[in-house]
């Protein structure tokens, strides 16, 4: 049976397709969230396009029954997080984060228990069972923000990306305790191919996402979140760009620039991408299958539920306070 539904799926057209989704949307009282580095055809279809703090924020209002995330498995579980009451979709569940992954929760444990004392603060990027051995959860919008909320002689641990955590590191005077884990996305760029294309375009100002490593970073004219990279882009009278992230958030930089170029710091010599695969795995097909069938659903048990909701809503809190949510 799912043999000959993907065959007839495969025969038709993306708007066919589309017109199918948007038919199921309505019918299930449905909303469709996508991450900025999901293909554009996703993008141009979800109801919301954002970097993780929207998507967050999103995910905590949304009066819809039913939620289908397109992002990974993280994203979907934090959605199911603040709306426990929703049905929440994943159109892939293998979509998984190699940042994530690279922290597992009897290991992190074992990290804590090793630093007594120590607040933990985890960014976003990580499974239901760290956040809820975690104090408070950040995104790379808010990370300064809520840092910056503990007393400066507060000992604290971030985990799990090790390059986020350096350039906090580096902006608040701190000396923050830092789990070994990184994205493959953006640990991967080369120092040499950023600064051959700095040389060959001299012209192009360097925007930089946090997680890239240090000396990355330390060339960039501008490190921000994927939201704050592409309003950058949209503010900043430059009219050629060298982006160092995931290339998804191209589709919208060029949407909001059309006479700006954007050239994407590649993450190997085979294409000019650097795509993250997992995020790469959603399509359409798949959104309307999950749709359909409502699966692959994200399950969580209520005690996981209620202690993972505590730190990501003092992040929510902590975010409007600042102003980075309304």
């Amino acid at each position: 049976m799912e043999t000959t539904i993907n065959n007839t799926l495969s025969k038709l057209s993306n708007a066919e397709l589309l017109d199918k989704i948007n038919i199921l949307r309505v019918q299930k009282n449905a909303v469709i969230l996508a991450h900025f580095y999901q293909v554009p055809e996703i993008q141009e279809l979800a109801d919301f396009v954002g970097d993780s703090l929207q998507l967050s924020q999103q995910a905590a209002n949304t009066k819809a029954e039913i939620i289908v995330f397109a992002g990974v498995h993280f994203m979907a579980e934090t959605a199911k997080i603040l709306s426990p009451d929703k049905k929440v979709l994943i159109p892939d569940m293998n979509a998984g984060c190699s940042l994530a992954d690279s922290c597992p929760p009897d290991a992190f444990k074992r990290f804590i228990d090793e630093h007594p004392g120590h607040k933990v603060i985890s960014y976003i990027n990580c499974s239901a069972a760290v956040k809820t051995m975690s104090d408070i959860i950040c995104t790379s919008s808010n990370a300064k923000a809520i840092v910056d909320s503990f007393p400066q002689d507060q000992p604290l641990i971030f985990a799990p990306d090790k390059n986020l955590g350096a350039y906090i590191n580096s902006q608040t005077g701190r000396n923050m305790v830092l789990w070994d884990g990184s994205c493959h996305v953006h640990n991967q760029l080369t120092d040499e191919k950023t600064i051959e294309l700095k040389i060959t375009h001299p012209d192009a100002k360097l925007i930089a996402h946090p997680e890239c490593r240090g000396p990355i970073l330390a060339l960039a004219d501008f490190i921000g979140s994927t939201s704050a990279l592409l309003d950058f882009t949209k503010n900043d009278s430059s009219m050629k760009y060298i982006i160092a992230t995931e290339s998804g958030i191209i589709h919208q930089m060029k949407k909001a620039n059309p006479d700006k170029t954007f050239i994407v710091v590649p993450s190997d010599d085979t294409c000019n991408c650097n795509d993250c695969p997992y995020m790469k795995m959603n399509t359409l097909e798949k959104i309307y299958l999950s749709l359909k069938t409502e699966k692959p659903e994200i399950l969580l048990d209520q005690h996981t539920i209620k202690r993972a909701q505590i730190p990501i809503r003092k992040m929510l809190d902590i975010s409007k306070k600042s102003g980075l949510v309304k």
